[in-house]
Formats: C-alpha cells, structure tokens, sequence
C-alpha cells in the first residue's frame, strides 16, 4: 500500500505560495500543487478564472456561514470532495497501484 502513496511525483506535494484579491482585500495562500492544479481544472469547468472561482466560493461561504474560518482548508476539503465525484472508485489498492505506479513515473 505505501507504494502507492510513495511513488506520487514530488512535484504534486510541492507547495505553492500565490497571491490574490478576495473582496478587495490582498490576501495570499499556500497550498500544495496538485490543489492549485484541481482549482484551476474546477474554475475552467466553470468557465471562470481562478482568481473569479476563489472569489466566489469566498464570497458564497460567507454568505451561507457568515464567516470563513480557514479558507485554504476549505479549498483542500473541496479539491477532495470534487476528486472524489469525478474519479471512479478504486477497487483495491492492490490493483489500482500499477496504473497509479505507471502514471507516476
């Protein structure tokens, strides 16, 4: 089992500081590449830019919980939510790991 999760390439978990906007306040978050990657893959589907889709789910998240607490935990926690909709379950580790092993390198 570790193999899979060892062998990912290291750039996936290689973190990323980035810059932006939300509500007219400058702001910055740090997440891990393969987030960055899922965000902008999830705004391109919603035909925004990345900067438009964060400043939405902000703006959203405000509005339904009046407060956003820590928004790069949010960003993983939707990043794992919309990777598990769109990717068909695995059956097993033990077989899925070749296909994952190939990917990787």
């Amino acid at each position: 089992m570790c193999h899979l999760f060892a062998h990912q390439p290291q750039r996936d978990y290689e973190s990323q500081t980035r810059s932006l906007r939300i509500g007219g306040h400058c702001t910055s978050i740090r997440l891990e590449l393969a987030f960055w990657d899922t965000l902008e893959e999830i705004a391109a589907k919603e035909g925004m830019s990345l900067g438009k889709f964060l400043t939405t789910l902000y703006s959203e998240v405000l509005d339904h919980h009046g407060e956003v607490k820590n928004f790069a935990s949010l960003l993983r926690c939707s990043c794992l939510i919309y990777r598990a909709k769109t990717t068909a379950a695995m059956p097993d580790f033990h077989n899925a790991e070749a296909a994952i092993l190939d990917a990787a390198e």
